[in-house]
């Protein structure tokens, strides 16, 4: 469209959904100034060409990202660096904060945010190289801050280990947030890191219910898989927690205690939440999911979560964005904080300032002359 406003009409397209797919929609890319729109021209042919769409394949393309480190300075995060080998995340969680940042790249955040992925083949040596960088500061690496490191991709791609093995060798301290199984095959590192306290690992469990699990989160780990994983995680020495991330109102809220109490069962170390977050494009991809899969309930949802963002789908205040407000987000801040009082999982440790930064060495290159010697040819 000329007028510069990016816009696309979701009632006017056949739905997009695909079977495995969270996306229903795949929404303009909001920098562009021009937008295509299906258009039936009478004859039956729009419906006739979506009427059974094929199931849409993955694809991947290598980043040719300059460093490895994405640096941010945000009041209510609780570091200041991250590590994200992927960009696109196929778990396909409908209502994925990270979704808009695919715009960065041309891409819709909608189907395009699930099924085009970007990796990063060279991120473990970037990573060494800004180790290495004189009066490099240590502290936590967030890995997995925006996608999830352990994306099905991982299995064979294994760039997550990669990194790993890297922060493995300087001693540098590392967290973990994943909704896969597939962390526990990286058990042989993450066992060595936790014994010199440099590794914590968090489970994002939505909800309980396979159903809902699967229409939420169509390629991610079960919710019981998950649960197992902190059970295996937690029995290695590895501090877990779990993340009832995110709280939905009028969706999956209702669970918070039980997911808490199976948490803790489990061997959590702490526990978590946020309530949904709808930035940019999210909101339109969320509501027509809403229409999709929940009809008698959608107009409902969506009067619950304004009266947690001041009457708007979302507030992107620092401080509020991860917990909203109002009577309602109040509450469910309520019932979390009794419900970890109770299970103890605010007496348990094993947050990021248990993580230790001291240990961090950078080790010599292998067939280098060491510092001593050189030293000693003056």
């Amino acid at each position: 469209m000329p007028d510069g406003t990016p816009h696309l009409s979701a009632h006017a397209l056949p739905p997009l959904a695909r079977k495995g797919r969270g996306a229903g929609l795949n929404p303009a890319v909001r920098f562009e100034r021009t937008a295509r729109e299906a258009f039936d021209d009478g004859w039956g042919t729009l419906e006739a060409t979506f009427a059974e769409l094929p199931p849409l394949p993955t694809t991947l393309t290598p980043d040719r990202a300059r460093s490895a480190l994405a640096w941010n300075d945000s009041p209510d995060i609780g570091f200041d660096r991250a590590i994200n080998p992927y960009r696109g995340c196929e778990h396909g969680c409908v209502y994925c904060y990270a979704r808009p940042s695919h715009a960065y790249l041309g891409l819709s955040p909608g189907l395009d945010f699930e099924t085009r992925l970007l990796f990063k083949p060279e991120v473990a040596a970037l990573l060494e190289k800004e180790l290495r960088k004189p009066g490099y500061d240590p502290k936590p690496i967030a890995l997995g801050s925006n996608t999830d490191p352990y994306q099905p991709v991982e299995r064979t791609l294994k760039l997550t280990r990669s990194v790993l093995e890297v922060l493995d060798r300087f001693n540098h301290p590392v967290t973990i947030v994943t909704k896969s199984a597939g962390v526990l095959r990286d058990l042989d590192i993450l066992t060595a890191m936790a014994k010199r306290s440099l590794v914590r690992v968090c489970l994002s469990v939505t909800t309980l219910d396979n159903r809902l699990a699967r229409i939420m989160e169509p390629r991610a780990a079960s919710p019981e898989r998950r649960l197992a994983a902190v059970r295996d995680l937690a029995a290695a020495g590895v501090p877990a927690a779990v993340l009832a991330a995110p709280m939905i109102p009028g969706v999956n809220d209702a669970e918070l205690e039980t997911i808490l109490e199976r948490a803790a069962a489990a061997g959590a170390t702490s526990a978590g939440y946020v309530l949904l977050r709808l930035p940019l494009e999210i909101k339109q991809l969320f509501e027509d999911w809403l229409a999709r899969h929940m009809p008698d309930r959608a107009a409902r949802v969506l009067s619950l979560i304004r009266q947690t963002r001041g009457g708007a789908l979302y507030d992107s205040r620092f401080g509020v964005r991860q917990k909203g407000t109002g009577v309602y987000a109040d509450l469910l801040a309520q019932r979390f904080a009794v419900a970890s009082r109770r299970l103890g999982l605010e007496r348990r440790g094993g947050g990021v300032g248990a993580l230790d930064c001291s240990q961090f060495k950078v080790p010599e290159v292998p067939g280098a002359v060491p510092k001593a010697a050189q030293l000693a040819l003056f």
